[in-house]
């Protein structure tokens, strides 16, 4: 089967576009049931810092999901604070339905082998629950939407798993399962990811079922090469998802101008 990602604009709405990208890669009954709990992993390492998907298009994500009887917006401690106040980002959402999830703080837990190391994941992240990873699109070569997976580790000392953070990744991939839907959210493109990051307008979005073909497409908009992105490599070497632009059908807006406008936005900001 043909990994699909939709690429499609943020203009006139987040909403809009999101309903658009989901026609575009195809429904997701299996998903949006009343039987499935959603958990929407949000990537915010520092919250003084805007490098982290929007309040619109989380907002898109949730809505999306209208039959699932729980959403968790979930984060976990790391060494700038707690999840619970990081999350606050998305506070506005907040419901008796779309509930903040911090994963540090879940006593309830599945014990997986990461590397070289047993750690307790929450269980809200295991099937049958639905995972939906969202992150922002960067120049960044140690990924995005699967770099994201890095913050299901509960505790703050996350530092230690960078020497083999491609490996790390992908044991936490295949240990919970996988990444049901994978979201981009180029409202901007960050082209570092120090705090006071440079950042330019993009008004893209980039939605799949295969994290790791959004990652591909991801990571050749932002001028990388993918197949020298560790991360990718490895899901290539374990025959996860897929990890060559030349097999993916990127759907909505024109591929080839969408590189060629990056090519542009990058060479005059960067």
């Amino acid at each position: 089967m043909v990994s699909k990602v939709a690429a499609v604009s943020l203009e006139p709405s987040a909403e809009q576009a999101f309903k658009e990208a989901l026609k575009l890669i195809g429904r997701i009954d299996d998903l949006n049931t009343r039987e499935r709990s959603v958990v929407v992993k949000v990537g915010v390492f520092d919250p003084k810092a805007d490098h982290h998907s929007s309040v619109d298009v989380v907002d898109a994500i949730t809505r999306s999901f209208n039959k699932a009887p729980q959403i968790y917006i979930a984060e976990s401690d790391n060494y700038k604070g707690k999840g619970s106040e990081r999350l606050q980002k998305w506070k506005p959402l907040f419901s008796e339905r779309v509930v903040p999830f911090n994963l540090s703080e879940d006593t309830d837990t599945k014990e997986v082998k990461i590397v070289d190391e047993k750690i307790p994941l929450s269980h809200i992240l295991f099937k049958p629950n639905v995972l939906v990873s969202t992150h922002i699109l960067r120049t960044y070569e140690q990924g995005s939407v699967l770099k994201n997976l890095l913050g299901m580790i509960p505790d703050r000392k996350k530092v230690r798993f960078h020497k083999k953070l491609a490996a790390t990744l992908m044991d936490i991939y295949e240990a919970i399962g996988g990444i049901d839907l994978a979201v981009l959210d180029g409202t901007y493109i960050s082209l570092t990811v120090a705090s006071k990051a440079k950042r330019v307008a993009a008004n893209v979005l980039l939605v799949g079922r295969d994290a790791v073909a959004v990652e591909v497409v991801g990571a050749t908009l932002a001028g990388l090469t993918p197949e020298k992105v560790p991360v990718i490599r490895e899901a290539m070497n374990r025959g996860i998802g897929e990890s060559s632009i030349d097999k993916i059908e990127v759907v909505g807006e024109s591929f080839a101008s969408l590189k060629e406008e990056f090519r542009k936005l990058i060479a005059q900001k960067g």
